[in-house]
């Protein structure tokens, strides 16, 4: 008897345990080495990078992640259905709200679009003010496919994890912190 509970407890122990396992993300075909780790305080997303189509724009954002600079920002922009934003260092003081979203950065200076990464759900791109080439930090997720900004904005890399998360995020959201790890 005494055997035949510790089978069941090992054995709904071990169910429970897999259960709260985090199951590793599926990348795409040509996904690079590198996800980038957005954690905000609504929870934590990841994104598959695209190095072998926007060089210069990968090596850019993980340039800015590498700094520190997207930790401590705020999203900026919500449009339900469309798209979530972040990425202006001004979102760190709450008395420079009426700026967000309109300082620039230092720009990638290169338009790396890619007919093989579009704007499905969940595809995270650089914005910018009409110049592709003049895109800075400040980067989008789309929250539905839009095929219309496909060869118009950069699309370099693709959420691969707590696209709910993204869902949930309102303007003025904390970004806690963005770190890169290797892909497994």
């Amino acid at each position: 008897m005494k055997r035949g509970c510790f089978i069941l407890v090992a054995a709904m122990l071990g169910a429970g345990a897999a259960g709260f396992a985090q199951t590793p993300a599926t990348l795409s075909p040509g996904a690079g080495p590198s996800i980038v780790v957005v954690e905000t305080e609504k929870g934590t997303f990841e994104f598959e990078t695209y190095p072998n189509e926007a060089p210069k724009t990968v090596a850019h954002i993980l340039g800015q992640i590498n700094k520190r600079f997207y930790n401590g920002q705020r999203v900026h922009r919500v449009v339900p259905g469309f798209v979530m934003q972040f990425g202006d260092q001004q979102t760190r003081d709450m008395t420079k709200e009426k700026m967000w979203g309109r300082i620039e950065g230092p720009a990638v200076g290169v338009a790396e679009f890619s007919k093989l990464r579009t704007h499905l759900r969940g595809a995270v791109a650089l914005a910018h003010n009409g110049d592709a080439s003049k895109a800075d930090t400040q980067m989008y997720v789309t929250l539905a496919d839009t095929p219309r900004l496909n060869m118009k904005y950069v699309v370099f890399g693709k959420v691969i994890s707590g696209m709910e998360v993204v869902d949930k995020l309102k303007y003025a959201d904390r970004i806690v912190r963005v770190t890169v790890r290797e892909a497994r």
